[in-house]
């Protein structure tokens, strides 16, 4: 069988695909992607973080989102109880963008599609990798299209962006278990009459219902508002019903939204999802490199995956670049430990916000606008920058804050 030949094949034609795809295909290089899927299609991780904007800008598809009027995002909402912390991105402490989008995937990944197609990267949509072989550090990939043709194709260099289907890591078995604990999310988009349009639309907000367990609110410009609950797969376990009556349970007994949501109509039938967290032992090899998902996928409490997916695409792609005109790669340095940088800051917060720090730090009744600001450039995906405090010394910085907080508190009682 003969093998087209190309410069760099990529996996998967979600964000992470296809912001390499680009930046690789503007330095004028042939890209292909294969996606298994037909696009539009249904994925959850609908609140984006400023940090992306920057890969979105230099890949080229500022324009075309903007088009499509997607809901702006100024910020974020953490309640409990009926407190209230607001974080609002144009306080943070990085400098860089200060505001995002929150999108429905289905439409948002089909418009970064439809751009690189529209840049002329071809594009081939229900295809499936079935095998991968590297000879003298290129590769011959296996693809079957919906219609059962087998091609091979032949590439200097493989980006895998394949999110949740982890192509590489799968095919190559470099797959191992994630450090954190398993948890579920029962979801769905609800319509939303009794949405407040003062500043509730242009936040994400993060309800604690109980300790472990959260509620995301996240609210799209077509008048749809994406809800899911998180937590432990045993807090289910009492639950009864359809996956609807469950949801809609839940919802009920949750005074910060049940007067919002009780009642409204659902777009779909709640979905579940659960035992998402995956990582992997490297995230490169002779002839390719991995990003987004298949890298390492934590939880949706900070909306980490979509940002590590754009910045490790990004990053990936201009490595690539440099590969591909000659130069010898650190992948060790240049990209592992880099990528691992920011996984490991959003993970130190993914483990606070559950064993109870985050709650502490953000509900403490007196609050340093400063550290404030610091810990708001991570929620905006600023987890590179080593002049931030809460970056460089991320877990020791967390735990010394609440020590102080609760000696205040001790001091106060006393």
């Amino acid at each position: 069988m003969n093998a087209e030949k190309i410069d760099v094949l990529v996996i998967g034609a979600g964000p992470s695909g296809t912001i390499a795809a680009s930046i690789v295909n503007k330095a004028g290089f042939k890209v292909r992607i294969v996606e298994k899927m037909k696009f539009p299609r249904f994925v959850i991780g609908e609140s984006l973080l400023p940090r992306c904007m920057e890969a979105l800008d230099e890949a080229g598809f500022l324009d075309a989102v903007k088009a499509k009027g997607f809901q702006e995002k100024f910020g974020a909402k953490f309640v409990r109880n009926g407190d209230v912390c607001d974080f609002s991105f144009e306080s943070q402490f990085t400098k860089g963008w200060n505001w995002t989008w929150q999108v429905p995937r289905a439409e948002f990944d089909k418009t970064l599609a439809d751009t690189v197609e529209s840049m002329g990267v071809r594009i081939d949509y229900e295809t499936t990798v079935t095998a991968i072989e590297f000879v003298n550090g290129e590769s011959f990939t296996t693809v079957v299209d919906k219609n059962g043709k087998e091609e091979k194709i032949h590439a200097r260099f493989i980006i895998d962006g394949s999110g949740y289907g982890r192509v590489i890591p799968r095919l190559f078995n470099m797959e191992k278990p994630s450090s954190l604990p398993s948890r579920k999310a029962l979801f769905t988009h609800m319509k939303d009459t009794n949405r407040s349009m003062a500043d509730e639309p242009n936040r994400i907000t993060i309800v604690v219902h109980q300790p472990g367990v959260w509620i995301w609110v996240i609210p799209f410009s077509n008048g749809l508002t994406s809800v899911g609950f998180v937590g432990d797969p045993s807090f289910y376990s009492s639950l009864q019903g359809t996956p609807e009556q469950q949801l809609r349970t839940l919802i009920e007994s949750q005074p910060e939204i049940s007067k919002r949501f009780a009642g409204e109509e659902m777009a779909f039938e709640p979905r579940v999802l659960e035992s998402w967290s995956a990582t992997t032992d490297k995230f490169y090899g002779e002839g390719f490199v991995l990003t987004g998902n298949v890298t390492e996928f934590l939880d949706p409490v900070f909306s980490s995956g979509v940002t590590l997916a754009s910045v490790s695409s990004q990053l990936a792609a201009h490595l690539v670049i440099r590969k591909l005109n000659g130069e010898e790669i650190d992948w060790d340095a240049e990209y592992m430990r880099k990528m691992m940088k920011g996984v490991n800051t959003f993970r130190t917060y993914v483990m606070g916000w559950y064993d109870g720090t985050l709650d502490k730090i953000f509900f403490s009744e007196k609050q340093d606008v400063q550290i404030k600001n610091q810990i708001c450039s991570v929620l905006a995906g600023y987890v590179w920058d080593d002049t931030n405090p809460y970056v460089q010394n991320h877990e020791k910085a967390l735990q010394r804050l609440v020590r102080v907080i609760e000696l205040e508190k001790t001091i106060n009682m006393n």
